[in-house]
């Protein structure tokens, strides 16, 4: 199929034309005719398969006229939401390509920057408006942008903007848009939260899916090198010694740690820059501009701005970090794959990321090459080949949200795994040792067993204080121990000596003693009250 017979108008064709473009992409392919029709749109798709033209190439159609841009203040018509400043700024400059025999003016918008030229740019008259939600929204509250008026709003990378947390600004502009117009959402993965989100905004939408959720871009030759953290700079170095690597853009997970990376580079003659969060709008413009002419070789970047880098032969991705989240994988190799080029994708793995290259794998259900033959390779030996087909349950990999694997002690949500807590609490389950919530005693004789004071004995005939020095870390038996609080009444403990109060406070240095309060019987309340005055008087 060609671009004409997309029922493209001759100014649109002529610019298209111009721009090199020969044949529609397949989200090209499926998306036009029917958002030339004013039909919702769901689209999911990969990065770099062209889903920018396959709205903006319509969108321009139904809205533009072959005469003169229009002067003067008037209602903003297409709507254009992009997560971050990079993607804002390349949508817009594509508006601006492919409309140019249109008649339509645009502007983009995005934080970082003084808010006055935007201003000013609104007020002129637009009919285009591309903007990240964060700025949209304060110069809405501020009175300067109204969109009272537009008739197709568009939400590009949709889920990469809910996982930077912009869903309720989103919601808020939604609330000000229209009911009566035509919405298009585009998203390179489609999880639940984000076909949520479409089911909100959409109405009977057509939905499009040119590729399998979430899986690689065939054209790109992946390998993996397994190394030690300390040795990730000296490889770096050596991979680019060698002049294949003509045009690379380097991912850290970090940004103090793609500031490092420049550093380093620098230091070994290797010309670099920085593109993070925390670098200035005119820094991230000007690193970026220098990568795209070929001043800067290397472009060290962050996963933030991993969608709106859209520069053509970039010959390889270096993962020097390893995403852990395994879909953030398909969009940083993505950038070495744009508009049907071929690619390469190098990946670094020290021995705490072997879990983010295991959810990886499974993602894409491909075992990543790995190359063994490099001078900084790891004394571990690789992993074990997985079986991608096998629909047994996820192996216990999981990792939260700042990177740590079970294998550290953690769990998904943050809190400490099973074998962490077996760790630190001393108990071995090989040793027999029950679990309480295991044991086959009912649960009330356990809350009377916890009542019982020092030296009582259970009715097993075992010494209250014995269990719970085995309750206790190994490292903290035979050690006085601060008083265990509970919300139910147990007999009061011995009151301390003032020679015992005063170890304590030559332990606990100068911090004053925390008052508790529980609910006790009166005996417990007449000694708590009688130990705070006795240690008010020391302390005084």
């Amino acid at each position: 199929m060609r671009f004409q017979d997309l029922q493209l108008n001759e100014g649109l064709l002529r610019a298209v034309t111009a721009e090199g473009y020969e044949t529609p992409t397949p989200i090209q392919e499926q998306a036009i005719p029917p958002v030339l029709a004013g039909r919702d749109v769901l689209g999911c798709a990969q990065t770099g398969t062209g889903k920018t033209a396959a709205f903006a190439l319509p969108l321009l159609q139904r809205f533009g006229h072959s005469g003169p841009a229009l002067t003067g203040r008037r209602p903003i018509r297409i709507l254009v939401l992009a997560p971050t400043r990079e993607l804002a700024s390349q949508i817009q400059a594509d508006f601006q390509s492919y409309g140019r025999h249109c008649g339509l003016a645009s502007t983009v918008i995005f934080g970082g920057v003084g808010q006055e030229p935007q201003v000013r740019a609104v007020q002129r008259g637009l009919d285009i408006l591309v903007a990240t939600p964060g700025r949209l929204l304060d110069l809405m509250q501020q009175g300067h942008i109204r969109l009272s008026g537009v008739q197709a709003l568009v939400l590009d990378e949709a889920d990469r903007m809910l996982d930077m947390g912009f869903v309720r600004d989103v919601k808020k502009i939604l609330a000000t848009l229209p009911k009566e117009r035509q919405t298009l959402f585009f998203s390179a993965t489609m999880p639940p939260d984000v076909k949520a989100l479409a089911g909100e905004m959409l109405r009977d939408p057509v939905y499009i899916s040119v590729t399998p959720q979430a899986t690689t871009v065939e054209r790109i030759e992946q390998s993996v090198f397994f190394v030690e953290k300390n040795d990730k700079r000296a490889l770096l170095e050596h991979l680019l010694g060698d002049k294949a690597l003509q045009r690379v853009i380097v991912f850290t997970r970090t940004k103090h740690g793609a500031n490092k990376v420049v550093q380093n580079l620098d230091r070994a003659g290797v010309y670099s820059s920085a593109l993070h969060g925390n670098k200035s709008q005119s820094a991230r413009t000007k690193a970026l501009e220098g990568f795209r002419s070929g001043e800067v070789r290397v472009l060290v970047a962050t996963d933030i701005a991993a969608r709106g880098i859209d520069v053509d032969g970039v010959t390889h991705v270096v993962n020097y970090d390893l995403p852990n989240i395994a879909e953030s994988y398909v969009h940083r190799i993505g950038r070495t794959a744009r508009a049907g080029a071929e690619g390469i994708a190098l990946s670094f793995c020290e021995a705490e990321e072997r879990p983010f290259l295991a959810d990886i794998e499974r993602l894409i259900r491909l075992r990543v090459p790995v190359v063994a033959d490099h001078p900084m390779r790891s004394h571990l030996p690789p992993p074990a080949a997985r079986d991608f087909n096998s629909s047994a349950p996820r192996a216990q990999e999981s990792r939260s949200s700042f990177g740590r694997s079970d294998h550290g002690g953690r769990s998904d949500h943050g809190g400490r795994s099973q074998q962490g807590r077996s760790q630190q609490s001393g108990r071995s389950q090989a040793a027999g040792a029950p679990r309480p919530d295991q044991g086959s005693a009912p649960s009330q004789p356990r809350r009377e067993e916890r009542s019982r004071g020092p030296g009582q004995r259970d009715s097993a005939g075992r010494s209250q204080d014995a269990g719970r020095s085995q309750d206790r870390p190994a490292h903290a038996q035979g050690r006085p121990q601060p008083p265990r609080t509970s919300d139910k009444a147990s007999p009061a403990a011995p009151r301390p000596t003032r020679d015992s109060r005063l170890d304590a406070r030559s332990d606990r240095g100068t911090e004053r003693p925390v008052r508790q309060e529980s609910a006790q019987s009166p005996d417990m309340h007449e000694h708590a009250a009688g130990d705070r005055h006795n240690l008010h008087q020391l302390w005084d």
